[in-house]
């Protein structure tokens, strides 16, 4: 929802300005809890999710889409067979290697952010709006050469067109979310992020 940020790492006081319809429906959605609120009194906590990605490190569960568009999970069904190939959409954005920026989240911490998030409200914290991000961005090349050094072989790439709604880096600040929600990641790693999602998406192919 933060379109093409002035400012990377982006803060949660950043104008709002989604450039696809996936960020102007998230926008909406906090448009309608301030609007209970006022209602109501309502009080909520926003999470404003960064790249979802990985699995649960047990085994236990994982993503399970199909015809999926995210970069991840792109990534995984090339490893597993289930695809030739993938696109890379753009290589010619003003980022360091010319590919699109993003900021992975481990999904085991985005799940812990919304227990924390609960226990603040519990606790009677007031509204808030918060990133859940690391901090830290990568580029879509560097989550294929990643994915290619744990598999020891090169992916089958193609090189396409910028996709519509892109902007070049979206990056957190998850100061807020470490502060007022007393979270503290732990799968902050872009390996072991590859790593747990693969070893679900194998299974699941197998």
């Amino acid at each position: 929802m933060y379109g093409i940020p002035d400012v990377v790492p982006v803060d949660e006081a950043a104008q709002t300005r989604p450039i696809n319809p996936y960020g102007a429906t998230k926008l909406m959605v906090e448009h309608i809890l301030a609007d209970a609120k006022s209602a109501s009194g309502l009080n909520y906590v926003a999470l404003r999710y960064f790249n979802v990605a990985g699995a649960d490190p047990s085994g236990r569960c994982g993503q399970v889409i199909e015809n999926a568009t995210n970069l991840t999970k792109v990534v995984y069904e090339v490893v597993t067979g289930k695809r030739s190939s993938m696109y890379i959409n753009g290589t010619d954005y003003d980022t360091p290697d010319g590919t699109c920026v993003r900021d992975y989240i481990h999904v085991s911490d985005l799940a812990s952010a919304h227990v924390n998030a609960l226990a603040y409200l519990g606790g009677g914290g007031d509204s808030q709006i918060v990133n859940v991000g690391y901090g830290k961005g990568y580029s879509v090349l560097e989550v294929i050469k990643a994915m290619e050094r744990h598999i020891h072989s090169e992916l089958h790439t193609e090189l396409g067109p910028r996709r519509p709604g892109d902007p070049p880096s979206v990056i957190a600040s998850n100061a807020k979310a470490i502060q007022l929600l007393d979270w503290s990641p732990k799968y902050n790693d872009l390996d072991l992020i590859l790593k747990s999602a693969l070893a679900w998406e194998r299974r699941q192919f197998n």
